[in-house]
């Protein structure tokens, strides 16, 4: 919901008015909230007035009764109260526990290799810890750190938006993979220059889709697209099928497409640099101690990249 204007009272006028009216005075309630009676009195009438009510008669020898708007004031004011101090409760962090929302963004492809660990490790060591995921293509992950809608991110090091903060978890090259009955499956190593004039599986999602391009333009070639997706599983998929081969960087232990077909992984050769994935976060926001966490958590773990 939109909120379009401030309340011009507080929370603090609130309490005062509270526990004024279950004590019966505002001397008791200044002894008990450790205020002057000056400073009680003071607030009521501010809020009084900002409310444009009055909401409690004062009088020296009955002491203070609240009006009926000063019941219904009284009455929903506790419920705020109650639930601002569940809210500081929630994102308080102690010295023995963390707590409050951690968003994170994480490139498609990395997602099944980073997330399950987060979720599963960090989110066992700190159970008050609230992991919410963005999983989304690096192009538009612009701006979303800077303006607080993601926290920190885990990412290609290639074409990271924006000036974020970042540290390097792993790097791994690219590699080739083909179907099991490929004529080039019982090679070594597989060249680009073998590959130019064959169909090629392109997983079209940045910046793996530039990455793999410029890999080719950089030795003067131009490869044959045959098909384009954003699924990395697609790719698998149509590789094993037997329709082109396909370039990617993310490895992973299962060696058969989502149809249950074998596939085989070839390094390049000539080798090709190796690509980082990095985990990047917000240079311009105070980080708060669960991120940091996290962070480091990240950057301590040893990453399984093959």
């Amino acid at each position: 919901m939109y909120i379009d204007q401030v309340p011009n009272f507080s929370l603090r006028q609130l309490s005062y008015l509270i526990t004024a009216a279950r004590l019966g005075t505002i001397s008791a309630a200044a002894a008990e909230l450790h205020v002057s009676s000056s400073a009680i009195s003071d607030s009521i009438t501010a809020l009084e007035h900002q409310m444009g009510s009055q909401l409690c008669i004062r009088k020296k020898a009955q002491g203070l009764v609240l009006t009926a708007a000063g019941k219904q004031v009284a009455a929903q004011a506790r419920n705020l109260i109650n639930e601002a101090n569940e809210l500081e409760r929630d994102l308080k962090t102690t010295d023995d526990e963390l707590a409050g929302p951690i968003t994170i963004g994480c490139y498609p492809t990395l997602a099944p290799m980073i997330l399950p660990v987060l979720l599963a490790e960090f989110g066992e060591q700190h159970p008050r810890v609230s992991l919410e995921i963005v999983e989304t293509t690096q192009d538009k992950l612009a701006g979303k750190l800077e303006s607080g809608e993601i926290d920190v991110a885990f990412v290609y090091e290639t074409l990271i938006p924006g000036t974020p903060n970042h540290a390097q978890l792993f790097a791994q090259p690219a590699h080739v993979i083909l179907a099991a009955d490929d004529p080039f499956a019982s090679r070594d190593t597989v060249r680009l220059e073998d590959l130019v004039d064959r169909d090629m599986i392109l997983l079209d999602s940045p910046p793996s889709s530039q990455h793999t391009l410029s890999m080719f333009h950089g030795r003067g070639l131009r490869p044959t697209i045959r098909h384009r997706t954003t699924s990395y599983e697609v790719v698998r998929t149509l590789v094993g099928r037997g329709l082109g081969y396909g370039v990617l960087v993310q490895r992973l232990n299962n060696t058969s497409s989502y149809e249950g077909y074998s596939l085989v992984v070839k390094e390049i050769e000539p080798a090709v640099e190796p690509v980082g994935v990095e985990v990047i976060w917000p240079s311009q926001t105070a980080m708060a101690m669960r991120v940091q966490a996290l962070i480091e958590f990240a950057l301590a773990r040893q990453w399984k990249t093959a």
